[in-house]
């Protein structure tokens, strides 16, 4: 594992547990460009991006009854920055290396929001922040 296995910050997910009023808030108090909200059933979310110039934000809300965030919810009901995503070269080569390394990672490869390879690690291997690497 070396330091150029971390590429730029694609986004910031914060768990909300209302969507629409989420997506507002941003819109009418921040002036943002906020997109159409998606559901993501093989995620168990629903996502809305806010264009920034230099990232997004990543609102995401509960889909259906098994959704991985609704602990975190329950745990912060107003919501909360549930996970950082950074982009890698290659999510396949930099889930083995951290696996080598020691990290937890966190189910296998899978396709993202946007529709790229994605995988996470666990919070407490990172300071206590959920990390998803996306592949660039």
């Amino acid at each position: 594992m070396t330091a150029a296995m971390i590429g730029r910050l694609n986004h910031v997910a914060i768990a909300v547990p209302d969507l629409a009023a989420a997506s507002a808030l941003y819109r009418d108090r921040l002036g943002a460009t906020v997109s159409a909200p998606v559901a993501q059933p093989d995620h168990g979310v629903t996502t809305v991006f806010i264009e920034l110039p230099n990232t997004k934000i990543e609102l995401i809300a509960p889909l259906g009854g098994n959704s991985p965030i609704a602990a975190f919810l329950e745990r912060n009901p107003s919501g909360g920055i549930h996970h950082i995503c950074y982009e890698v070269a290659d999510v396949a080569a930099a889930a083995r290396d951290l696996a080598a390394g020691g990290a937890r990672v966190l189910g296998s490869v899978k396709i993202g929001a946007h529709g790229k390879p994605v995988v996470f690690v666990h919070p407490k291997d990172f300071l206590g922040t959920l990390i998803e690497l996306e592949q660039a």
